[in-house]
């Protein structure tokens, strides 16, 4: 008979155990409700702040309901909230913070497992990286998309159509009125973005690594399907608790090359770069971007989904969802079949049986939306340790293209100044952002859609190359290079460009060059100060003073270190 870990604290004869019933007799259970069963806790991300998980309220109930019928125990714990939407500068910069309020709480209280509530961007690989720490049997519940936006007859995608119809009101071809309009039919549900954007890119990562239900990541967050997932990841739980299988059985290498597999057949976010990154070192296995520039040359995009494509997610959710993406991915010999997941002994059999009812949506390998995946690892002297461009959503023209530079040192100064004429910015200007990395934004802020000045966009031009240290909205597009490394912040390449300098993007070559010579830019480099540190205490003093660069995931490094964490002691 399995041990449980909450025996340490229920189940012994000294004063500290029975101070620990005592206590659980306060908050009103019996004895028999919980000794000696496993007890499970619910990370819940809820807020009346974040909309993507305005529903996690209620899902956790129905996640108690399936650990009750398992005959577990459930606790809800409440953990940080990181909206995309609304927290500030970013919530990239509190990914880490969630991380480790995830391991310590897992660790700290008397839990056996966990279930994980959430889906926000950050908030995935932030439970992840916390859970695979903490290395206890646990099941991801993502949020779920939401429903699909409607205006005027259009179907909007949150986001994606944001950017679009933005740029539409500073073209002047909408005005007030059509945008008080489209702000009512964007987001008209709880649930992340409906498009392909990072909170579903990673997901659909969740569930290729193999850590949610079967089908989890798709299903609509309003859909009464959803609740009976959430009820079914409960179960789950006290299961892997019964059966000592503690999410490090599931996060392999193997699932790691599966879920990049899975993001590129998708179209997915640049940000799962980095997040997945991060999370594969909180297991140990160390992913490069040479591994994910390596997959990308070889699997086809599969999913028909904007911003590369033309469907949501609500169509990929009825087209068979990841279960039927994963089938032709099998069928092409692009996974690894035979690892297990926590539902079935093996990938394999888990996706026996699964479908693709829609071939406009999920396409079949002989007709991919694209040959190749969308991202490719740009490396040259401007991006000595790689940058990232997710070429599926660019304009193909722009594709290689050498053009002048125009610089700005922030972006403050960049939204102040990017309409103003005199900068000279033509269609072939390549549009450069420094001081937007994990150091220098702070925590590396999505502001690498940068955008293009008002005058052009009344002229027709929709597109422009476009580099920065930053990261892009997953539901973004364009010709934006991201994740420049090193950061211009700590003296990469990026902070010795100058207004007028030519740069060269070629993304068949897989190169990003400065076209100055190593003599001037030493020169420059000799010239070029640090700035001062932004933050003098806080949480801030302790990212500055410990975040890693993109190329290696931002993680904390004292995180991402391989060392023992003794259990508590309990009695």
């Amino acid at each position: 008979m399995t041990t449980l870990r909450s025996h340490q604290w229920y189940g012994t004869d000294g004063l500290r155990s029975f101070s620990h019933r005592a206590r659980t007799r306060q908050l009103g259970y019996l004895p028999e409700e919980h000794m000696g069963k496993p007890v499970i806790a619910i990370l819940n991300t809820w807020s009346d702040i974040n909309p993507c998980h305005q529903h996690l309220r209620e899902r956790a109930e129905a996640v108690k309901r399936g650990v009750w019928q398992a005959g577990g125990f459930p606790l809800e714990f409440p953990v940080a909230t990181l909206s995309e939407t609304f927290q500030k500068p970013t919530p990239m910069l509190y990914r880490n913070l969630l991380a480790m309020e995830t391991e310590e709480l897992l660790r700290s209280y008397p839990v056996d497992g966990a279930v994980l509530m959430g889906g926000c961007d950050k908030t995935t690989p932030a439970l992840l990286m916390g859970a695979a720490s903490a290395d206890l049997p646990t099941v991801f519940v993502p949020a779920g998309p939401m429903l699909r936006g409607h205006w005027r007859g259009e179907t909007l995608g949150s986001g994606t159509d944001m950017w679009k119809y933005w740029d539409e009101k500073r073209a002047g071809r909408i005005g007030e009125r059509e945008l008080s309009e489209l702000e009512c039919g964007l987001a008209r549900s709880p649930g992340t973005c409906m498009t392909m954007g990072t909170a579903s890119t990673m997901t659909s990562a969740a569930e290729a690594l193999g850590v949610t239900v079967p089908g989890a990541s798709a299903i609509p967050a309003v859909d009464s399907a959803h609740s009976r997932m959430a009820a079914a990841a409960g179960l789950r739980a006290v299961e892997l608790v019964h059966q000592e299988a503690r999410i490090s059985r599931f996060l392999t290498r193997e699932a790691y090359e599966d879920a990049i597999t899975t993001v590129l057949a998708l179209g997915g976010s640049t940000n799962a770069v980095i997040h997945l990154t991060a999370m594969a070192g909180r297991s140990g296995v160390p992913l490069t971007l040479d591994d994910f520039d390596r997959l990308a040359r070889e699997v086809p995009v599969l999913a028909n989904l904007r911003p590369g494509g033309a469907y949501l997610m609500e169509d990929f959710y009825y087209a068979g969802g990841l279960p039927g993406l994963l089938s032709r991915l099998a069928e092409g010999g692009f996974l690894h079949l035979d690892r297990p997941t926590i539902a079935h002994a093996t990938l394999r059999e888990q996706l026996d049986g699964a479908l693709v009812h829609d071939d406009n949506v999920i396409r079949p390998l002989t007709n991919p939306l694209a040959a190749s995946g969308g991202v490719a690892v740009l490396r040259g002297n401007l991006a000595p340790d790689g940058a990232v461009i997710k070429h599926l959503a660019a304009e193909a023209h722009l594709h290689k293209h050498t053009g002048p530079a125009v610089v700005f040192d922030d972006y403050r100064s960049m939204q102040e100044t990017i309409n103003d004429p005199a900068l000279g910015i033509t269609p072939d200007t390549v549009l450069v952002l420094r001081g937007a990395g994990p150091l220098g934004g702070p925590g590396m802020p999505e502001y690498g859609m940068l955008p293009i000045p008002d005058y052009l966009l009344k002229q027709g031009v929709t597109d422009m190359v476009r580099l920065s240290d930053a990261r892009m909205s997953g539901t973004s597009y364009g010709t934006c290079v991201l994740h420049i490394a090193p950061e211009s912040h700590v003296g990469g390449p990026l902070a010795l460009v100058r207004t007028g300098d030519l740069v060269t993007l070629d993304v068949e070559g897989r190169t990003l060059r400065l076209e100055v010579d190593d003599e001037e830019l030493a020169r420059r480099r000799a010239e070029w100060r640090p700035p001062a540190p932004r933050y003098g205490r806080g949480y801030g003093a302790l990212y500055q003073e410990h975040i890693t660069q993109a190329d290696t995931g931002c993680d904390f490094a004292f995180l991402a270190r391989p060392g023992e964490v003794p259990e508590p002691y309990a009695g």
